[in-house]
């Protein structure tokens, strides 16, 4: 089974099952094939992160995020007049780490050649592909922001690349880029290398050198990604497994662990959602002052998943809402897929360059789009994930597993930013306190925490539930359509072995099944 956010690449991936390919291999696949055909989410030059659950009951996680360049500060950034990370450009480039994390994982966990692994991806950028709903409509937005936005030469390869008729691609028009088929085909024969220390590298730094960025090619050769020990908690009897910092797993079951301590006896009690956003409001403060880069970290993610730390904040959730604060842990702490073979191998596996297509730098005549995810450096000095050279930042994606005894039930993410750790709560939630099957857990309305008091809710969210949270002291804004809310893929994996997939009902994804 292969589950993803665009039927082209979940079908891609399937194939490869079939050609005798593993649960990795069909997840490297069908994570070539979405930079190309959901550009809008991710592309080459991003990061990525994987949970693997093997055949033989052990758990695995893969950290592919890049550090900031080592020419870069904070104190270089504020002395070019920002007084905060900026969105677009240079400055927000970090070594991109997604291409060593397929490399990794098919080296490590792989059966097939890597070259066969990407070729399907590459067959889709030269021949080309229609173009789905949701992503023409992505795809509007951003050309629109970029058009406005991005006005300084350095910027024109993205126009030229994903905007070559002058304009965003529409719904069910074919779309191809030849120079990305190129690009893949070198990744696929090099494994990766071109990217690090090859013929690829030495055009990102060419590129950065002559329109004033700060990734060289030593950076980009001294990059290797991390085999990390995915974290979990235990919620009411299943453990929820999240990649530990800089990813912000830790921040779903920060919340998890403030809500096992009450009780829930209907979802769509006024009181179940209360809790929810108070428990999801504090465990944001708490991950978005102390999770950084684990070497500058001062507070231990043993010591932010503590039951004394759950305890004390679950004591902060009030009858009301109130604006969430970072209590002291020292007092007592984007596209997402999962695949799964018939030996019982699990991926859950996310990868993005963070906001929309990324910096909006393109390296000229690659295809290769670079991401923007230094984008969530702060510039404060006092703060632990404040830029520095070599650091890696805050990471909003996150790919999640649960289990249940020993025993792997499966992986699971909901893709989009900050509504990351949110999607991830919400689809516990309804999985283990609400019985919800699968598909179930994915359709159910959703709510986001987006600062402050606001509490943003889909479309379809009861409107006797928000006035009643509105009294309650919640700024409840409902949301013209749901693209914010996130985009999940699920696996579980039934006792007889029979696996049951979903996949969005907010995205053109599917489940792919053989």
């Amino acid at each position: 089974m292969v589950c993803t956010s665009q039927p082209l690449a979940a079908q891609a991936g399937l194939e490869i099952l079939k050609k005798g390919g593993n649960a990795v291999d069909a997840a490297i696949t069908a994570a070539a094939c979405l930079p190309v055909v959901e550009p809008t989410c991710n592309g080459l030059g991003g990061d990525a992160f994987a949970i693997l659950w093997t055949k033989d009951n052990q758990i695995f996680g893969l950290n592919a995020s890049g550090p900031a360049p080592m020419g870069i500060s904070a104190k270089a950034v504020r002395e070019r007049g920002f007084s905060e990370m900026p969105r677009f450009g240079w400055i927000p480039v970090n070594v991109p780490g997604l291409v060593a994390g397929w490399a990794a994982l098919s080296e490590r966990f792989g059966r097939l050649p890597f070259r066969e692994l990407v070729e399907p991806a590459a067959l889709y950028a030269e021949e080309g592909y229609p173009i789905p709903p949701t992503v023409a409509q992505m795809w509007a937005g951003d050309y629109a922001l970029h058009k406005k936005e991005l006005t300084a030469p350095e910027f024109q390869h993205w126009f030229s690349t994903f905007a070559p008729q002058g304009r965003a691609p529409r719904t069910g028009e074919l779309f191809a880029c030849p120079e990305m088929a190129a690009t893949l085909r070198e990744i696929g024969e090099t494994h990766g290398e071109t990217v690090y220390r090859g013929a690829l590298a030495e055009k990102i730094d060419a590129f950065s050198r002559a329109t004033g960025g700060y990734l060289r090619r030593e950076d980009l050769a001294a990059y290797r990604p991390q085999w990390v020990e995915p974290v979990s908690v235990n919620y009411r009897g299943y453990d929820v497994w999240e990649i530990p910092p800089n990813g912000s797993g830790i921040v779903a079951q920060m919340a998890l662990n403030i809500l096992k301590g009450f009780s829930f006896a209907d979802r769509e009690d006024v009181e179940t959602y209360h809790k929810q956003i108070e428990a999801m409001k504090l465990a944001f403060a708490d991950g978005m002052r102390y999770i950084a880069d684990p070497a500058h970290m001062k507070a231990s993610v043993k010591t932010l998943l503590s039951d004394e730390f759950a305890a004390l904040r679950r004591g902060e959730v009030g009858e009301r809402a109130r604006r969430p604060e970072p209590a002291d842990p020292n007092c007592c702490g984007t596209v997402y897929l999962c695949a799964a073979d018939e030996e019982g191998n699990m991926i859950s596996y996310i990868q993005s360059n963070y906001m929309g297509f990324g910096s909006g730098l393109v390296v000229p005549g690659t295809g290769f789009a670079l991401h923007n995810r230094g984008k969530n450096f702060s510039l404060d000095e006092a703060m632990e994930n404040c830029l520095g050279p070599g650091k890696r930042p805050y990471h909003t994606i996150l790919p999640a597993f649960l289990s249940k005894d020993g025993r792997p039930v499966g992986p699971f993410g909901v893709m989009g930013a900050f509504m990351q750790p949110q999607g991830h709560v919400q689809v516990v939630m309804n999985t283990v306190d609400f019985a919800m099957n699968p598909q179930d857990a994915l359709n159910a309305p959703r709510w986001q925490w987006t600062g402050g008091m606001t509490i943003e809710v889909e479309p379809e969210f009861p409107r006797d539930k928000a006035e009643a949270l509105r009294e309650l002291g919640h700024d409840i804004v409902y949301a013209r359509d749901s693209m914010t809310f996130g985009r999940g893929q699920i696996i579980w994996r039934e006792e007889n072995g029979v696996y049951a997939g979903a996949t969005e009902p907010r995205t053109d994804g599917t489940v792919a099944v053989w």
